[in-house]
């Protein structure tokens, strides 16, 4: 079958390809990922307003990207059909799908389809997927396992988009697919193995997160016990996420408690020296940014730095010349992106509810508050945050509230432009059935 994208529809800024074949009792992958680096000079404009962006950044009613479109969009991206440039990292898995041989090189590829999620995942459903797309899942499943094993963990919560008809702004909620675990997994794989590189050349720059502290995790292992669904002792947090069901209200608000496990990651550049910190505690292991060069700063320097080592070769002056100052490039933009994502779901939150205040909700308590001494007292009201279903968000919610109680709320408050949605606990728990319907809805 040869090359194939693999993105959510619609997407034209394709940054990567990936064909697998099988190599004995093993495997060989090819992951091709955009050659950005061959249409960004080094000092020129484009870079420099890159640098100042730092990522493609997503809005409600559109996006701005990290390069012109006219490269992100069209002649450095992976479209199907095309002969395009790339960075082509091969690699031999063996049978339990670790990596054993690891190479980059500069090549000129052509993807033969662009699929979506919901493609690979029927054809797979179906038993009449081409060899490639059955590969994928084999060697993810296996990669799964190996991070099961090192203790890593994937936070795969439902994904909100933000959506408009034309007339209206709504949020989609969506499950993960596993076709979207199995090739993150070559992802996670590729920026492992690009770490391990850049480690043993003494050179480059990582993607790193402290391990949660001890209060977090006796936090989060309280609020597991009063959700119903206890962490046990022993088991590996990574393991535990994996096994909730995000369908279950209670679960998926314990799901979005995990994640203060997921707390400090950063970018740490290197050049001569090793830092102290290395490792990225959720997948376990170093890692690396390098396969989204179209939407992200830090993986153009990466494949650079990479194609070099591989190559035995000097890493590029205006490569090494970066490494100081791409932390804070990219710690900025991080904070930045959020803050637009986060206020933009807010808003639209604030948005779908608008008309309901007044309404009763059924939701599920997150984390609460008790007034002092036990009473409200000169005023004080506390405030925890409740996970409602439908709508699935979570919210601010003024009460006497305890973790994991199933309770009824009132909408107080819904404001578009302050971008604030406010409920209020009526009276207590709401009983073992949690919809999020508000009352009289049917």
């Amino acid at each position: 079958m040869g090359f194939i994208t693999i993105d959510p529809p619609g997407s034209i800024d394709l940054d990567q390809a990936v064909h697998l074949e099988r190599r004995g009792s093993g495997y060989r992958v090819w992951y091709a990922i955009a050659d950005v680096p061959a249409f960004v000079a080094p000092g020129g404009a484009i870079d420099l307003e890159a640098r100042r962006r730092g990522q493609t950044v997503y809005a409600p009613d559109g996006r701005i990207s990290l390069h012109p479109e006219i490269i992100s969009e069209d002649a450095a991206s992976l479209l199907p059909g095309l002969v395009r440039p790339a960075y082509v990292w091969q690699f031999e898995l063996n049978e339990a799908g670790e990596v054993e041989e690891t190479d980059l090189r500069r090549a000129l590829i052509r993807s033969r389809a662009q699929l979506t999620y919901e493609q690979v995942q029927r054809d797979i459903d179906s038993g009449g997927a081409p060899e490639n797309l059955l590969l994928l899942r084999e060697v993810g499943l296996l990669r799964i396992e190996l991070e099961r094993l090192r203790g890593g963990a994937s936070l795969n919560l439902p994904e909100q988009e933000i959506a408009n008809d034309g007339d209206r702004y709504f949020i989609l909620t969506s499950p993960p697919l596993p076709a979207e675990d199995w090739n993150a997994q070559i992802s996670l794989m590729t920026g492992m193995a690009a770490a391990q590189l850049m480690i043993d050349g003494k050179i480059g720059v990582l993607r790193t997160m402290p391990p949660p502290d001890r209060e977090s995790v006796a936090r989060f292992r309280q609020q597991a016990r009063v959700l119903g669904t206890p962490w046990p002792e022993g088991m590996a947090y990574g393991e535990f996420l994996r096994s909730l069901d995000t369908t279950d209200p209670r679960q998926l608000s314990l799901m979005h408690a995990a994640a203060s496990l997921f707390r400090g990651a950063g970018y740490t550049a290197f050049d001569g020296e090793l830092p102290a910190a290395m490792s990225q505690a959720a997948i376990a292991a170093p890692y690396a940014h390098t396969t989204a060069p179209l939407r992200r700063l830090v993986d153009r320097f990466v494949l650079v730095i990479c194609a070099a080592l591989c190559g035995d070769t000097e890493v590029p002056a205006w490569a090494r010349d970066a490494l100081p100052e791409l932390n804070s490039l990219m710690n900025s933009s991080n904070q930045l992106s959020s803050r637009l994502e986060r206020g933009a779901l807010d808003a639209v939150e604030a948005a779908l509810l608008s008309n309901l205040v007044g309404q009763e909700f059924d939701a599920v308590v997150i984390s609460g508050a008790k007034p002092p001494n036990g009473n409200s007292q000169n005023g004080y009201l506390p405030v925890g945050t409740i996970q409602l279903a439908n709508p699935a968000f979570e919210a601010r919610c003024e009460g006497d509230l305890v973790a994991g109680e199933a309770v009824r709320v009132r909408l107080v408050r819904a404001d578009i432009d302050a971008r604030v949605t406010r409920f209020e606990l009526i009276n207590g728990p709401a009983g073992p059935g949690v919809s999020g319907t508000p009352a009289g809805a049917g």
